[in-house]
């Protein structure tokens, strides 16, 4: 974490030289009045950044916490393209008391994300409520999120993630822990329930209302379904109507302007929409929704988006040999996703759904056909595009992706 502005000062007068005149006694006063004020000055901004209550949600696009490939770099991207609201990849509570500097390093913002939020995952409340306490008072943050949709085994296994779905008061007593140990924001999001004929967000909902949560988020599907089926937006517009004075969003297939403005709009579903593999794949997705039109972006635009990742990789990883690899790993994980993007100007029927999988197509010029490929090696040679040549012992084995290079 940054130092503060008091050790700088002390630093920076402990370095004077000794035989330096400081001045008066009373012009020394006067300088340490003027930065023990600019300090506190600092510390009340922080705190009223952070004042609950203060933010509404309502309308606002919102970028979903993303395992690995919601990293800083990734969610500066969706800022440029307009996005309202940014969230930290799931960091586990356990590993934050600890003080695991991978797990911190998780917690980091950006000047650009005007509204941003830190996910914590976990299934006691007393280890939630002090990685909650820890975020709060050392970390920028509008809001903390507690996870409970991860569906993946590990989570699941261990009792955290969509598994506390079948525990009401355990989600009670975190969510009750978390809003005494912080003045931030607390917000929950969660899935329909762990089965795929067993819905129980809608006795949850009013409940999260009632202990003063602050936003609600429903991925329209179980654990059971992952993100296979269609997500259930009809339920979701059926939660929408028992959360009384909690904005619920929705979430699950969003994919295009048309998508959003109907669920929000039309259908009337939920107060905004959180969108997450959609933004893999089309990053300015969030300027079709604000716009309102088809962006038909062409190829050397998606380059310079990636080019403009690196850029920010490399700020934020760094520009030496491992600062390198890191930038090129998530470049490559990104690009599993990116790939599964259609050309709206190739389309014969808009808009491209985020389920459909189509077949291997021939882009209007060579670039376009290559950021449409399937295969690991053609990512590679994108980020060699960027990046250099690989090493010769490089491999790539995507997270999310069977697909690799050797």
């Amino acid at each position: 974490f940054p130092r503060t502005q008091e050790f700088d000062v002390q630093w920076q007068a402990s370095m004077k030289d000794n035989g330096a005149q400081a001045g008066s006694a009373n012009t020394e006063e006067s300088a340490r009045d003027a930065q023990d004020d600019t300090v506190k000055t600092e510390q009340a901004s922080k705190r009223q950044r952070k004042a609950r209550g203060r933010i509404d949600y309502r309308g606002k696009t919102y970028l979903a916490p993303l395992t690995t490939v919601g990293n800083l770099p990734f969610r500066r991207v969706c800022k440029e393209f307009g996005v309202n609201i940014t969230c930290s990849e799931m960091a586990i509570a356990g590993n934050i008391i600890q003080g695991q500097g991978s797990e911190l390093a998780l917690l980091k913002r950006h000047a650009s994300e005007d509204i941003f939020g830190v996910q914590l995952a976990g299934n006691r409340a007393d280890i939630v409520g002090k990685a909650a306490e820890f975020v709060s008072n050392n970390c920028d943050v509008d809001f903390i999120d507690l996870n409970m949709g991860c569906p993946i085994d590990m989570a699941f296994n261990n009792g955290g993630g969509s598994a506390l779905l079948a525990h009401p008061r355990k989600i009670e007593r975190i969510v009750r822990t978390m809003l005494a140990a912080t003045d931030c924001d607390i917000t929950v999001k969660f899935r329909t329930g762990i089965s795929r004929d067993v819905n129980v967000a809608h006795k949850l909902v009013p409940q999260f209302a009632s202990w003063g949560t602050a936003l609600g988020t429903l991925h329209g599907r179980s654990r059971q379904q992952r993100y296979t089926k269609v997500a259930d937006w009809d339920y979701i517009g059926e939660c929408q109507n028992v959360a009384e004075t909690m904005p619920l969003f929705g979430g699950g297939d969003v994919m295009s302007w048309e998508d959003y403005w109907g669920h929000m709009e039309t259908q009337k579903q939920c107060d905004g929409i959180m969108i997450g593999r959609g933004a893999l794949i089309k990053p300015w997705l969030f300027r079709e929704i604000e716009e309102r039109r088809v962006w038909d972006i062409s190829a050397s635009e998606r380059l310079d988006m990636l080019r403009q990742f690196t850029r920010f990789g490399m700020e934020h990883w760094g520009t030496d040999t491992q600062g390198i690899a890191n930038v090129r790993r998530y470049l490559l994980e990104w690009q599993s996703f990116l790939h599964r993007y259609i050309p709206a100007g190739i389309l014969e029927v808009l808009p491209q759904k985020i389920n459909e999988r189509p077949p291997a197509f021939v882009g209007r010029n060579d670039l376009e056909t290559l950021l449409s490929s399937p295969l690991a090696s053609d990512w590679v040679k994108i980020s060699e595009m960027l990046l250099g040549p690989v090493p010769d012992d490089f491999t790539f084995v995507p997270k999310h992706k069977s697909n690799s290079y050797e």
